[in-house]
């Protein structure tokens, strides 16, 4: 057990040190939602990067919920959290988590990131499912183990991570339950907001 938690930290430390954001990025705020809202990382009709629209700050106003980061407006929409730029509306986080998941609700999130998203730039230990977007769009896994091999870091832009206490697949038993999790946002954007996991 304490040997599969320490490979699963190693394997996040190693994504993060690979796909590290855009750190010599020079383009200003906007800049950066503009380009992380060309990707159309949306989830719930959600677009990160993009404005609410005026539906969506009804809901916001309607469904507030206490914001951890400085400068932003937390609020629930059904499952779903979002995070917005309070000034300007604009999205930086979607995230949605389960606490008492079973392994068939962690299939049928992961099944629908898969339909939205695509096939995923890293799959690990059937528990860690992570999508990677460069300016240009989406990070191959071929993409990433070239650089991984060649020690070189790619410039990422957004990520969709999905993470989850119990196996996605293969054999579970019935009653097992865990926490799943998934989140989309920009660690570039974060970073304007001084988000210490960014």
């Amino acid at each position: 057990m304490q040997k599969t938690a320490t490979i699963k930290i190693l394997l996040i430390i190693l994504i993060i040190s690979l796909i590290s954001p855009l750190a010599g990025y020079a383009s200003d705020l906007a800049s950066l939602y503009k380009d992380v809202e060309q990707l159309n990382l949306k989830r719930g009709g959600y677009i990160l990067g993009a404005t609410l629209t005026e539906g969506q700050i009804r809901i916001a106003k309607a469904n507030p919920i206490k914001a951890e980061i400085k400068d932003t407006l937390k609020f629930q929409d059904k499952n779903l959290f979002i995070v917005v730029q309070e000034s300007t509306n604009r999205v930086i986080v979607i995230y949605e988590q389960f606490e008492e998941a079973t392994q068939k609700i962690a299939q049928n999130i992961v099944g629908d990131l898969y339909m939205e998203f695509d096939e995923p730039t890293v799959l690990a230990h059937d528990k860690i499912v992570y999508w990677a977007y460069e300016k240009t769009g989406k990070v191959s896994t071929s993409r990433f183990d070239k650089a991984k091999d060649d020690k070189k870091k790619l410039e990422i832009l957004a990520t969709v991570k999905f993470t989850s206490d119990i196996k996605i697949m293969g054999e579970q038993e019935s009653s097992s339950k865990g926490y799943i999790y998934y989140i989309i946002s920009s660690d570039p954007i974060l970073k304007y907001f001084g988000n210490p996991n960014s």
